[in-house]
């Protein structure tokens, strides 16, 4: 049995040669030749598991340690029983603390208690779960948007149309495919308060960045739409945002300045995004004791034992 696997997934390597002929090979080099013999496949974003790769090939299964799984034709997969795993849900609490750091960042600067704002959250799976459990917990009134999950389990959770009227801060936990990509565009911002602000910690293709910036409301985001050519203007947005905390600038983009090539051109744009997003780490280092200081009669909630079992969520291929 042979497995192709991508080169810099970390520790992996040594994991599977007991068991079968592994070759590594870095994300955007996997070909139809390299896959033709091979029985399974551990991929990332970077490979685009589709027809073009897989037709005529033995591969049986393929493994993202992604949650996402837009970069794998699920469809052809199914037809072809090719089972399909991926990592739903390893970094959560991860995603959950960025969001964290983002609502005491907006708590802190414009002065509210969450008992004053209504979060809606679009995508109720493994993150959406969690950031739903703990911003009640803060005392904020959560609204719920999940569609396949409503049509499941019959749960009180209400439509697109009907959260964002009702939204003041927006928070977008949902896969990529044919029912997420660009649902926040012009028709669904204009249904959002005017002083509404966007978190996306999804995808950057579910929202339309033209219409974004044309919306002329506040977002914070860690994806990007057409990554990694992103907009430099909603770049400049997301820093206007942060511009008022107290956090040291890192301007990386400095390293990149060197280059005149379109691989630095790529760098200064990646170092830009690291800087924003340092402000938001730097606050998760104290979004404990922020939550405790703002939010002081929810405080008991914030206990581990307080914290939801989470479900793994699959991917049905067959």
């Amino acid at each position: 049995m042979k497995i192709v696997i991508d080169s810099a997934i970390p520790f992996i390597a040594g994991v599977l040669e007991p068991y079968a002929e592994v070759v590594y090979a870095s994300g955007d080099s996997f070909t139809p030749e390299l896959v033709a013999d091979a029985s399974a496949l551990v991929v990332r974003t970077r490979t685009r598991c589709n027809r073009e790769l897989l037709e005529g090939s033995k591969v049986e299964a393929i493994a993202t340690a992604t949650i996402g799984f837009d970069h794998i034709d699920l469809e052809y997969c199914k037809e072809h029983n090719i089972e399909v795993t991926t990592a739903a849900g390893c970094n959560a609490r991860g995603v959950l603390q960025w969001v964290a750091a983002v609502l005491v960042m907006l708590a802190r600067r414009d002065g509210f208690t969450p008992a004053e704002r209504t979060l809606g959250i679009v995508g109720v799976g493994n993150v959406g779960s969690l950031v739903k459990q703990y911003a009640e917990s803060w005392g904020f009134k959560v609204i719920c948007c999940d569609p396949p999950r409503q049509a499941r389990e019959n749960l009180d959770f209400v439509t697109l149309e009907q959260l964002l009227p009702q939204t003041d801060i927006l928070t977008l936990h949902t896969p990529l495919d044919s029912t997420t990509r660009a649902m926040i565009n012009d028709r669904t911002l204009s249904l959002l308060r005017p002083n509404a602000v966007i978190i996306n910690a999804s995808r950057g293709e579910v929202v339309e960045t033209a219409a974004l910036l044309r919306s002329g409301l506040e977002c914070a985001i860690d994806v990007w739409e057409n990554e990694p050519n992103i907009d430099k203007t909603l770049l400049a947005k997301l820093d206007k945002l942060t511009e008022n905390l107290n956090t040291a600038k890192y301007n990386y983009s400095l390293m990149a300045a060197q280059y005149e090539d379109s691989l630095g051109c790529f760098l200064e744009q990646k170092a830009e995004v690291m800087r924003i997003n340092t402000k938001y780490l730097l606050l998760q280092s104290e979004y404990g004791k922020v939550m405790r200081d703002n939010f002081k009669e929810n405080s008991e909630h914030l206990k581990h034992s307080d914290i939801p079992e989470e479900k793994e969520q699959e991917v049905e291929t067959k």
